[in-house]
Parts: structure tokens; C-alpha cells; sequence
């Protein structure tokens, strides 16, 4: 790893009972199942051999328990913060993700957005960006795990290119999914991904 680059983990939280039955969280506090705490420790084993010096959760229980499986041997605290949580879908949380409910959420504007108290892909981006350019150049020559969102990834990938915004509604981002950045605090080069598919349908 070189000292003028900050390498970054960004991992997808373990299953909830809501990922299960298709239903949209955005920033609703729901927790890991069981099933998504052993996907998380699958993960722990994947990534034994990485040294990590420095550990962040989106404060999501889902997203903070995911982090504290994978880092329990490393002997790291996670350090939570609201700059990684799920974009705020507003009165969608809790509905069912359809192919209609998907066309609603990511064919609005702006405008159309905050009417309904959905969080807008630039709010989103920005507190995003924030987030990863003050850790970047704060742990230059280091590497990081951040454990967030799908809907964080989806933007984030969008946004350095990975995919155009018309293939922005088939982009799926499974539980665990992650994707292995190197940035130094301006630029940021995805260098690996894993577990995220371009679907035909959604």
C-alpha cells in the first residue's frame, strides 16, 4: 500500500427481516437477523488476513452491528457516525420494493423529491464525500473498513462512474457486497468490487 493513499473497505451491511421481505429501510432502525449477524461473521473470516487500522459504521444498528462482528478479533472500536447512513426514502420506508415502487423512487427529481422527504442524490453525495475525503487524508498510507448502505454504494459507485445513472435503478448491491477503494483525500480509484450485479429486471 503507498503512503500517499488511504485504502477503503466499503462494506454492505448483513440481512435484515426487512431486506428479507423486500421491504425498503432507508434510515428505519432495523436490526440484523440472524442470518445477516453469521453473513457478517463470514466476512470477519474473509477479511481475517487484512490489517485494518481504523474501523467507521454508518450508527444504523444494522449497519454498526455488521461492524462490530467483522472487527471483534481485530481489536478495534467502531466509530459510528451519521454521515454513512442510508439515504432517508421518507414516506417509502417500509413499503415493498417493486419494479413500480423502484420507477417512483429514481425517476423523481429533486424537487419531487423533498415533497415526499426523500433525501436528494446531491445531500446524499455531499455527506458522503465529506465523510471519505476527511478519513482519506487522515489515514494516508493506512486502510480502513466502513461499513454503510446499499443505497450509499449504489450512489458512491454512480458517482466515480462504475455505472451511468439510466443503469442506476438494476444496480444491486447484495449483503456483504463490498467495494475497495484507494484515494488521497481528492481523487478516488475503485480497485475491486464484489457482490454487486447490473440486473436485466429489478
Amino acid at each position: 500500500m503507498q503512503d500517499n493513499l488511504c485504502e477503503i473497505y466499503v462494506v454492505r451491511h448483513g440481512l435484515t427481516d426487512w431486506n428479507r421481505e423486500r421491504k425498503l429501510q432507508g434510515q428505519t432502525d432495523i436490526p440484523l437477523n440472524k442470518e445477516g449477524e453469521e453473513q457478517a461473521e463470514v466476512m470477519r473470516e474473509r477479511l481475517s488476513q487484512i490489517k485494518f487500522d481504523k474501523v467507521y459504521s454508518s450508527d444504523l444498528l444494522r449497519a454498526k452491528r455488521t461492524a462490530e462482528i467483522i472487527a471483534l478479533e481485530k481489536r478495534l472500536a467502531v466509530e459510528t457516525t451519521k454521515l454513512l447512513r442510508e439515504r432517508n426514502y421518507g414516506s417509502f420506508e417500509g413499503e415493498k420494493v417493486t419494479g413500480e415502487l423502484i420507477d417512483k423512487l429514481y425517476n423523481s427529481n429533486s424537487d419531487e423529491m423533498i415533497q415526499i422527504g426523500m433525501e436528494t442524490d446531491e445531500s446524499l453525495i455531499s455527506r458522503l464525500f465529506t465523510f471519505l475525503r476527511e478519513v482519506s487524508i487522515s489515514h494516508l498510507g493506512k486502510r480502513v473498513l466502513v461499513v454503510c448502505h446499499g443505497g450509499v454504494m449504489r450512489t458512491l459507485l454512480i458517482h466515480l462512474g462504475e455505472f451511468t445513472k439510466e443503469e442506476k435503478r438494476n444496480v444491486f448491491i447484495n449483503n456483504l457486497a463490498f467495494v475497495r477503494l484507494e484515494s488521497d483525500g481528492v481523487e478516488f480509484f475503485v480497485k475491486e468490487k464484489e457482490g454487486i450485479e447490473l440486473l436485466e429486471e429489478f
